[in-house]
């Protein structure tokens, strides 16, 4: 039996529909896992497809923002939130993506001493605006994105990202969920 994904009793769907376990078996294949955010809302097809949608498109869609850029993003705001399964996921997805392991533990910990060029540092400035305080931001706050090189669609995706998380990362601490043992060892 499989050690609960979070303190609450929603079993996975049994058997998983088949767009679903082969869903499963691509990340299984790709990551070595299926991450435990997936097994957690896999109670309900009606939730676990949006929620796959979602993150596919802002995390692996066509973007002005590269992959690690985005998951740069997704640890600093689990880390603005305090949440521990985010911060351990999208913190081995940073370390693997730069492969410099001190980048991701700086990401988690504190990402302004972590060696960002400006770019990067304009995107997650805004990202933590957005993320501590969405309604304060405004066009002086869009414009030193595109002051960094930023168009309006990259924009876009930083806020769509900064939402997501700030949405994946409540759900997370409220549920109890638990990262997968394997990120802990990922990229070091």
């Amino acid at each position: 039996m499989s050690e609960p994904v979070t303190k609450l009793d929603l079993p996975m769907v049994d058997p998983l529909p088949e767009d679903i376990r082969k869903y499963f078996d691509i990340c299984e294949e790709k990551l070595g896992l299926v991450p435990n955010v997936l097994k957690a809302y896999a109670f309900d097809m009606e939730k676990l497809r949006p929620f796959m949608a979602m993150y596919n498109e802002l995390m692996l869609g066509d973007s002005g923002l590269s992959k690690l850029e985005r998951e740069m993003i997704a640890v600093v705001v689990s880390s603005i939130n305090n949440c521990w399964y985010c911060q351990v996921a999208h913190g081995a997805a940073v370390r693997a993506l730069s492969g410099d392991p001190a980048l991701g533990e700086a990401m988690v910990m504190n990402w302004r001493a972590a060696p960002l060029d400006a770019r990067q540092t304009a995107m997650l400035v805004f990202s933590e605006q957005v993320a501590k305080a969405s309604s304060e931001t405004g066009e002086a706050d869009r414009q030193a994105l595109r002051d960094a090189g930023f168009s309006d669609r990259d924009i876009w995706d930083i806020a769509a990202t900064v939402g997501f998380y700030s949405m994946s990362n409540r759900m997370a601490s409220a549920v109890g969920m638990v990262p997968n043992p394997e990120y802990h060892a990922q990229a070091r």
